[in-house]
């Protein structure tokens, strides 16, 4: 199907979404612009808002009914871009637009699981503590958030804090991946021995 052309004032307003310009955003709506108009790359302007992290423009965007959910052709929506860039406030203003939670990104995961490999410690906390999100979701590799911490991490301190985060929110640390292997496994077998030592105080029975 072909693409739709882009009249000057949705040109103008993906434009103005993506630079932060919160005036030029609501002139262009004003003027008529589609907020759910797309650029090449299936972009809408709350999603080029998103990338950004330009916080003033997605609220804007969000009181005048654009679509939190909507997905590029890479599958990334202003929601699930929250997990990459690891923006809280970004995140906050996103809220009252009802993301879905349960909405996958290319990969199969939610937001949760993006930001616990890049150790997004306070992202990880606000999502857990302030939505419903699945802290034990598989995405399409086999792996969870905390498997993801594990693998793709560095085993550093801000990885342990995302381990120790994911674990008091409940995530099952018992939860293998696709081979069958465990968080824990993963962790010793890589010398990250604090993380070890928290998902084998998660594994035991009174620390549940």
């Amino acid at each position: 199907m072909a693409k739709k052309s882009l009249s000057p004032t949705d040109r103008a307003l993906l434009d103005a979404a993506q630079r932060g310009d919160v005036a030029a955003v609501r002139e262009a709506l004003a003027a008529g612009a589609d907020r759910e108009a797309r650029d090449a790359q299936g972009r809408k302007p709350l999603l080029r808002a998103a990338l950004a992290d330009e916080v003033e423009v997605a609220r804007a965007l969000v009181d005048a009914g654009a679509d939190v959910n909507a997905q590029d052709e890479r599958l990334d929506s202003p929601w699930l871009v929250t997990g990459v860039t690891g923006s809280v406030v970004m995140m906050r203003a996103l809220l009252p637009g009802g993301p879905d939670l349960e909405l996958t990104n290319r990969f199969g995961g939610v937001s949760v699981i993006p930001a616990s490999e890049r150790g997004h410690v306070a992202y990880v906390r606000a999502v857990l503590a302030e939505t419903a999100i699945d802290v034990d979701h598989v995405n399409r590799l086999g792996w969870t958030a905390l498997l993801e911490a594990v693998i793709l991490g560095d085993g550093g301190r801000t990885h342990q804090e995302v381990v120790e985060v994911l674990l008091g929110a409940g995530a099952d640390p018992l939860l293998p991946d696709a081979d069958g292997t465990p968080a824990r496994a993963h962790a010793e077998r890589r010398g990250f021995h604090a993380i070890a030592a928290l998902l084998r105080e998660g594994e035991a029975p009174a620390g549940r």
